[in-house]
């Protein structure tokens, strides 16, 4: 099941929405960030939808295939689109993201990354988020995320 990947065998690198669900894992003042492979940018954890999947199931799914972990509690954040969420990958494929965001504080497991998509896995203190290396729309995430936890 990769339901991106057989739709971009039909349209090729044409602009499609991309249902997706993110988190923010975050402990004692620090956000967990993930290094992608694909761009080398630090990111918040998460994915596309996968068809017939609930948003849910994507959210525990991605961050377990991802970096090993499972989430015990989570709670909804905010849902982010528009203009500053299309992003182009590496391979030239267009997507407008509908990113769902999640805020993780326990979870089980120890971090275990999948080398296939991260290259490395850090705990940021909030004042030492790496702005410069991070994804453009995970920048508009987690400064919104910053700014409500700092009120």
């Amino acid at each position: 099941m990769d339901y991106i990947k057989n739709i971009r065998k039909k349209i090729g690198h044409d602009p499609i929405f991309m249902p997706t669900a993110a988190a923010i894992i975050y402990q004692d003042g620090k956000i967990l960030l993930q290094k992608r492979k694909d761009n080398g940018f630090w990111a918040i954890h998460g994915g596309a939808m996968e068809l017939g999947e609930t948003i849910d199931e994507c959210l525990v799914r991605e961050v377990k295939e991802e970096i090993g972990l499972v989430p015990k509690t989570y709670r909804f954040f905010k849902n982010y689109s528009g203009r500053d969420f299309m992003y182009q990958y590496p391979n030239k494929d267009i997507v407008y993201i509908v990113e769902h965001v999640y805020i993780i504080e326990t979870f089980d497991g120890n971090i275990a990354i999948d080398k296939s998509e991260v290259m490395d896995c850090k705990w940021f203190s909030i004042h030492d988020i790496p702005w410069d290396e991070l994804m453009p729309h995970n920048k508009i995430i987690i400064k919104d995320y910053i700014s409500q936890i700092s009120k």
